[in-house]
């Protein structure tokens, strides 16, 4: 949290959910979500790797919004395995449009949060508005049933990730063809890597901007 940022509450489909923004200084150039891990093993919008994300779109010039997924900090309801928590992305989504038209959006999770974010693009697409790009750190492959993502997807994974290993990752961006940028020496929570994490985003986002 810093001056630019602020707490807000967002009535979702099984109660309030808990939500953060964070802006950069200047006018938004567009709109970031991002998605924690896995609720039941931790996972909050403050875990580092979710906040890492929060201000690396902040240094892009987005407007950044996260929220806790049910049953997490003070959002009502309980677990739905991902189904619930991509319907409660879709109102954060429809909050921040209204807020900040016109301007591009981005999704970005961190492990559990891949997977929702990875479903929640697959609705946009469907419904022909699709994402402007996804970050996916730590991605969910062989935990969850992980759908297809564009190609221009930033995938990064730790080397030593014993949680969700980086082979389930190439075997499932295989055939996708999407590229994994491999961070080594880093477990799956990153730690003392994150830096790391926001170097990478914004080297690849400035470069094919």
């Amino acid at each position: 949290m810093n001056k630019f940022s602020h707490k807000f509450t967002l009535d979702g489909h099984a109660g309030k959910m808990q939500c953060v923004l964070d802006l950069p200084e200047d006018a938004p150039r567009g709109i970031a979500l991002v998605a924690h891990p896995h609720p039941l093993y931790g996972g909050t919008m403050e875990n580092k790797v979710a906040q890492t994300l929060a201000r690396t779109f902040v240094t892009l010039g987005y407007a950044t919004a996260r929220f806790n997924f049910r049953g997490v900090g003070e959002s009502e309801g309980v677990h739905d395995e991902g189904r619930g928590e991509v319907d409660d992305m879709e109102i954060m989504y429809q909050h921040m449009v209204k807020e900040y038209p016109g301007l591009p959006v981005a999704l970005s999770g961190f492990s559990f949060g891949t997977f929702v974010q990875a479903q929640f693009q697959q609705r946009l697409i469907a419904q022909g508005r699709p994402a402007e790009r996804l970050v996916l750190v730590g991605t969910a492959a062989g935990k969850w049933p992980m759908p297809e993502v564009p190609l221009d997807t930033i995938l990064i994974h730790g080397e030593l990730d014993d949680t969700i290993t980086l082979q389930d990752v190439f075997e499932w961006a295989r055939p996708l063809d999407i590229p994994v940028t491999v961070i080594p020496g880093a477990d799956h929570f990153f730690h003392r890597k994150l830096g790391h994490i926001k170097n990478l985003v914004v080297q690849m986002w400035r470069r094919d901007i």
